[in-house]
């Protein structure tokens, strides 16, 4: 995949290159069938193609990923991944440097927020998507943890026009609950992809709060 998404970016230019990474995200989804697990998504037809969203999901494991980019491939979304990511990882770095996704420091604000700040003006000029995870690293069992505000902050800023989309994650983390291996058989994992939440004239505590508030209702293990 790594060589394809090379000659998709390279002969056919972006296009290209998010075609390719659609058929990657569906391949990878297809492998965790062997494990007997099923996925189950809900919710993108309240979306419109066209409009920038920002997706806003908990996070359980590293297999969130790919359901998340593949159901929502027509809203192009693009990851605030840790910088660490972005070099020596086949199709997984090439995808994040050249699909338009940014790379930060998490130790580090100031590399970290122009980062953040460039995504934003990203989706708004293209009208695409970007996803973050306010909790900042993965939940190894399930429940919600605290959320950061400065990412969701620093995007609702420079993508004024973008909606909030909340999505509850279910069950991923329990693919890994023994570790890489053995993966766990007969994983029911789940998508929810909430309502669209206007924050214009929202207090940001209050948008914070009601963001929370959707991707737990959905939350079964809180």
């Amino acid at each position: 995949m790594h060589v394809a998404q090379w000659i998709g970016y390279n002969f056919f230019g972006y296009k290209g290159h998010h075609e390719v990474v659609r058929a990657m995200n569906w391949t990878l989804i297809m492998c965790t069938k062997v494990l007997g697990t099923t996925h189950t998504f809900t919710g993108k037809e309240k979306l419109k193609i066209g409009e920038p969203y920002i997706f806003v999901s908990n996070h359980q494991s590293i297999f969130d990923i790919s359901p998340i980019e593949w159901y929502l491939n027509k809203f192009h979304p693009k990851f605030i991944s840790k910088i660490e990511l972005g070099k020596g990882i086949p199709s997984v770095s090439y995808n994040l440097q050249k699909g338009g996704s940014v790379l930060i420091d998490r130790k580090d604000p100031r590399q970290a927020l122009p980062q953040i700040k460039k995504l934003g003006d990203y989706i708004e000029r293209e009208k695409r998507s970007a996803v973050i995870f306010p909790e900042g690293t993965r939940s190894r069992d399930g429940k919600l943890k605290p959320f950061k505000d400065t990412g969701i902050k620093t995007l609702v800023k420079y993508a004024p026009s973008a909606k909030i989309v909340p999505i509850t994650i279910n069950n991923s983390w329990k693919l890994l609950k023994n570790g890489s291996f053995p993966l766990t058989l007969g994983v029911k994992f789940r998508v929810d992809v909430h309502d669209p939440i206007d924050p214009k004239g929202m207090e940001f505590e209050e948008l914070m709060n009601q963001i929370r508030t959707t991707i737990e209702s959905k939350l079964e293990n809180k």
